[in-house]
């Protein structure tokens, strides 16, 4: 978990009654609003957990427990020595809106903690600091009095709409219009012509676009790729983009955050193209943080359920940017995406958070790839965001959680806790849990469901076919490869009962 927090705070009564702590899930884990983070995270089989606790008292409490010998941390404390710099892809009409979100609020945050307009570190993690009075590239200023920030982003969509909304907002002047990329006639909604037609098209194009990012970077240490899964752009393109980042960048990590669609989607094809993009992923994602399109839409349906019902209890963050850029969740959302894509790049937020600021147990992203990734196909982490709409606190102590957890009989000790000192902006704290369990597993089961729906049926299948390199034995190949996934969960499942061995210790013969 990845916390940030002003204060150690006293557990309250919940919303809900049961005096329990709250946490509210916006992975693939759950479609309610809230659940209890000891209950959601023992209903299946962990196979790691990160944990955050932010500053002042709570840093002091966490990490006197962690010295006691009963805590879960690393047992020193230690601070930040050298920053590094991370790259925002953002791929399609979602992976862009949601990125947009993503910058209106790093550059809220930013500004809410450097109020003297210096250009440091912690801005530099994802933002460059340009002359705009030099021409060319030669404008980069890396310390002293903040110029234009420009964001260490590359924009990629093959319709021009959102990306030209974008340029025309008020965050215009916060992107390199030479790191954006765009078509006129759109994917179709067809993996094949995002990744096998656009792919080869724009590949040298798109490589130029990284190799000028990273020559920008003093120590590039990942990529972000936000996308869907859903559409054409997003699941192809935006999985083609991991195969050339790992040949060109391959000690540079590769976290993806893919938004899976719904049921409901209103994109026939969808369950082909997130079956196809899923190959793609286990493959070359170093991580993927799956954010589920229903339950991003049933936490903002309930939330605003409350807050126009007034219930005792719903007590409102009047500057809270989670749910809301400008601060006014009163005031109901005239696009309801908005409010779900601000939840997403609230979670790209607080994992950075540790990069971004000073703590007395930060943690670098390879951190969480290192305790979090057991195996290399098993890099889904399910993430929980608390608080999102209420003044609910936060007292969950590594040692209280740890026994109502079930981890793996071969990975008892799998916690990870990070100590952020500067919380989001309109709260004295947050928590941000990343859990590696097999939760996940009926979300995989039931797309598998849906595309073999359609399969078996051929349906729509000749509009990828005809793409010229694509094969029937891409699909096979895709849904073999789901199959292997959910098998190695299931293998996962089945070691919950066993009991933990007490295995002895290595012995040195003489």
């Amino acid at each position: 978990m990845l916390t940030r927090q002003l204060g150690y705070a006293v557990q309250k009564p919940s919303l809900y009654g049961n005096g329990d702590t709250q946490v509210h899930l916006r992975g693939l884990l759950t479609e309610n609003l809230s659940l209890n983070l000891q209950t959601c995270l023992a209903t299946a089989e962990a196979c790691g957990s990160s944990v955050t606790y932010g500053s002042s008292l709570a840093e002091r409490r966490c990490v006197e427990e962690c010295r006691s010998g009963r805590g879960l941390a690393s047992s020193r404390s230690r601070r930040r020595t050298t920053m590094t710099q991370s790259v925002v892809v953002q791929v399609g009409q979602c992976g862009n809106q949601i990125g947009c979100c993503f910058w209106d609020l790093a550059l809220r945050e930013h500004a809410a903690v450097n109020q003297k307009g210096i250009y440091d570190e912690a801005i530099s993690s994802f933002f460059r600091n340009v002359d705009t009075r030099v021409v060319g590239d030669g404008g980069s200023i890396s310390k002293g009095k903040i110029c234009s920030l420009k964001a260490r982003a590359v924009l990629i969509d093959m319709e021009e709409g959102v990306v030209n909304e974008i340029l025309q907002g008020p965050l215009r002047d916060v992107f390199d219009t030479k790191q954006l990329i765009t078509d006129i006639s759109g994917s179709g909604n067809n993996w094949a012509v995002g990744h096998k037609v656009f792919g080869s098209l724009y590949q040298d194009q798109i490589l130029e676009k990284f190799r000028k990012s990273a020559e920008h970077c003093d120590c590039l240490q990942c990529f972000f790729i936000i996308h869907s899964m859903g559409g054409g752009t997003g699941s192809g393109l935006g999985t083609f983009l991991l195969k050339v980042l790992e040949d060109e960048f391959p000690e540079v990590y590769r976290f993806v955050t893919s938004i899976y669609p719904s049921g409901e989607d209103d994109v026939i094809t969808s369950p082909y193209n997130s079956i196809l993009a899923m190959k793609e992923l286990n493959e070359h994602a170093d991580c993927v943080l799956p954010i589920d399109n229903q339950s991003l839409f049933d936490i903002i349906s309930k939330i605003d359920l409350m807050v126009n019902s007034g219930k005792l209890g719903t007590t409102v963050k009047p500057k809270s940017l989670v749910t809301s850029s400008s601060g006014a969740l009163k005031k109901r959302h005239k696009k309801p995406f908005d409010a779900m894509n601000n939840i997403v790049a609230n979670l790209l937020l607080n994992l950075t958070s540790s990069a971004r600021f000073e703590g007395s147990l930060n943690m670098d992203l390879n951190e969480i790839s290192m305790n979090l990734v057991p195996f290399p196909q098993l890099h889904y982490l399910v993430s929980s965001l608390t608080p999102l709409y209420t003044l609910t606190d936060v007292n969950i102590p590594p040692r209280r959680l740890k026994p109502s957890l079930q981890f793996v009989s071969w990975n008892q000790e799998g916690w990870k806790t990070s100590l952020c000192s500067v919380p989001p902006v309109g709260h004295s704290h947050s928590l941000l849990a990343l859990a590696n369990n097999t939760c996940v597993k009926p979300t995989f089961m039931e797309l598998k469901e849906r595309f073999m729906r359609l399969y078996k049926k051929k349906a729509h299948l000749h509009h990828y076919l005809q793409v010229e390199g694509m094969e029937e034995s891409c699909f096979t190949e895709a849904v073999s490869s789901l199959s292997a996934l959910i098998q190695e969960y299931d293998q996962l499942d089945a070691t919950k009962n066993m009991p933990v061995q007490d295995l002895p210790r290595l012995s040195i013969a003489m």
